[in-house]
């Protein structure tokens, strides 16, 4: 069983939430881990660059000069990859990189990170967070009270307005919501803070998570 403090918005303790041991898993799950880092990073990877074949490439058939007597290369047609502004021989085209995870590697992958954040000590959990105007200077005041100077990811169990547009101006801030927050932001943020009700919504995840 692995005990949290809970604190409230002014950085003081108001009890405890435990987390058994059931739903961590530090045995096993690496792996997992990395492929399924690997699929998402790949998965965010536009796909988009492109280029002419030279059966693409906008001009007619006719032969650049005759085939003999010039003293130059025998050319058939402009549009050669050899030509400046003819096609380009085994260039990009658009192609989608997402890579297949299954379910259960994932959730394996989602158990182990979690159990590192929470081995670490790495998990902060709030009463709740919540910011009356949607102000930057009011989210950086509640970061100094906290004392997080390191970029920091904060789930929650529903995302709120003020919160988001207050803490959308640092770039080393994140928030993300319990139902989907993924691996790969876990793994990059140093400091994880969740309110407690995200973490009841987490250890229903963890729950379907059996690492098989």
């Amino acid at each position: 069983m692995s005990t949290l403090t809970v604190y409230d918005i002014k950085g003081a303790s108001v009890g405890e939430i435990e987390v058994a041991d059931a739903l961590l898993e530090m045995k096993k799950g690496s792996q997992a881990v990395h492929d399924v880092v690997v699929a998402q990073l790949a998965g965010l990877r536009g796909g988009t660059a492109s280029t002419l074949r030279k059966g693409e490439v906008a001009g007619s058939n006719k032969k650049p000069w005759r085939q003999k007597g010039t003293g130059r290369a025998r050319a058939g047609y402009r549009q050669s990859p050899v030509w400046r502004g003819g096609g380009v021989a085994f260039g990009p085209h658009p192609r989608s990189f997402a890579q297949k995870v299954n379910k259960k590697v994932a959730r394996l992958a989602f158990k182990r990170v979690f159990s590192e954040k929470v081995a670490s000590g790495d998990l902060k959990v709030m009463d709740e967070v919540t910011i009356p105007e949607a102000k930057t200077k009011l989210f950086s005041a509640l970061l100094k009270t906290l004392g997080i100077s390191k970029p920091a990811l904060f789930v929650v169990d529903k995302t709120e307005r003020n919160l988001v547009v207050a803490s959308r101006n640092i770039p080393s801030v994140e928030v993300a919501t319990a139902k989907d927050v993924n691996v790969y932001q876990l793994l990059r943020y140093p400091v994880v803070v969740i309110t407690k009700s995200a973490v009841d919504q987490i250890k229903t995840r963890l729950a379907g998570a059996d690492g098989g």
